[in-house]
């Protein structure tokens, strides 16, 4: 034996230091990912199966399905209970959905880039505040982040940044999923 201790490799928590609230994390993650089918279904709706973007939304709703059941699968392991919002949240992504396809098919895709922007940064910031210690979830969010951040790219290529009024749109979407995250953390 060497007598010197092994690192350990996540955070240290002392009594009485803040520690992540596992709960919310998967509330509001979950939360996130039925705003995003309900944002996807909206867009659908409006755009029809034979736009030229309908595939290539159907496969990122498709995406946004599986994230969902992998957290409704967590929240009834770990006995936490959905966000109390959750009808608003349906209503309120279809109508984001359905609002901006009718705008256009480019502020149905910056709409895409302004949401899955915020859902990189939101799950970065809980990959940071889960450190080692939680690794079966820092994995499902780290993969989950690496598909949202695909179907950020897919909408920037498909011309999400050319839409009109981009900045003043995708301004006004962040804000209203920073909003929705903090309140599905707490409701």
């Amino acid at each position: 034996m060497s007598g010197t201790a092994p690192q350990a490799t996540g955070p240290r928590w002392r009594p009485g230091d803040e520690r992540p609230d596992i709960a919310s994390m998967v509330r509001v993650d979950q939360a996130g990912e039925y705003g995003a089918t309900r944002i996807y279904c909206g867009q659908l709706a409006v755009l029809g199966a034979q736009h030229k973007s309908a595939g290539t939304i159907a496969r990122m709703q498709s995406q946004e399905e599986r994230h969902l059941r992998t957290f409704d699968e967590m929240m009834v392991e770990r006995g936490v209970r959905p966000t109390l919002l959750q009808p608003l949240w349906r209503v309120a992504g279809h109508a984001l959905g359905a609002a901006t396809a009718l705008m256009s098919p480019g502020a149905a895709m910056a709409c895409t880039a302004a949401v899955e922007t915020e859902i990189d940064r939101h799950y970065g910031g809980q990959v940071a505040a889960l450190g080692a210690g939680q690794p079966d979830l820092v994995a499902t969010i780290t993969r989950f982040q690496a598909e949202e951040l695909e179907h950020r790219d897919t909408a920037i290529a498909s011309g999400a940044e050319e839409t009109f009024g981009y900045p003043l749109l995708s301004g006004a979407i962040r804000a209203g999923c920073r909003l929705a995250i903090a309140l599905s953390k707490r409701i």
